[in-house]
């Protein structure tokens, strides 16, 4: 009996190993983002205003043993869209520096423009953008203060900004 305890907590203890793939210093990061029409600056009170949706975002960068960065990444985002007029383009999302209240120019753009918008024929829809190009710097900004940055996705309607989200992380 006692040898089936000892080989119970040595599985235990291999599986908590700095290898495991599962160890958050090396894995993966990710973000979500609530999106709302009333977090953009300035509110949106038009057709968009009752748009919402969530962003989940996954930082794929190099890091060291202790977690810091240690060369530029890829991002993958999934978004889902709701509660916009049949018929919407979405035409462009970024993430954005920028704290609550305040606009930034765009710092990581999903690639998605006005020629390859996304129409949301029911006023809901999902987009996936892979492998999007994040800098070092860039990434250990968002990495160091997630708060201080939104997604935010653009319509016709709105072409600065429909519905936004700060970023959390997870």
């Amino acid at each position: 009996m006692k040898k089936i305890a000892l080989l119970a907590v040595l599985t235990v203890i291999a599986g908590c190993g700095s290898s495991s793939p599962t160890n958050p210093t090396t894995g993966p990061i990710v973000f979500t983002a609530a999106l709302s029409a009333a977090n953009e600056v300035p509110p949106v009170t038009n057709a968009d205003a009752n748009g919402r949706g969530t962003a989940t975002i996954t930082l794929n960068a190099p890091r060291d043993s202790s977690g810091a960065l240690t060369g530029a990444g890829t991002m993958n985002s999934s978004v889902q869209l709701s509660g916009f007029p049949a018929g919407t383009e979405v035409r462009l999302a970024h993430i954005h520096p920028g704290a609550t209240g305040i606009n930034g120019s765009p710092l990581v753009n999903t690639g998605l423009t006005a020629a390859t918008a996304v129409t949301l024929a029911d006023g809901t829809g999902q987009l996936t953008f892979n492998n999007v190009n994040v800098s070092q710097v860039d990434a250990q900004s968002i990495v160091s203060n997630p708060a201080g940055f939104y997604f935010n996705a653009h319509t016709a309607a709105n072409p600065t900004g429909a519905v936004r989200g700060q970023l959390v992380r997870q």
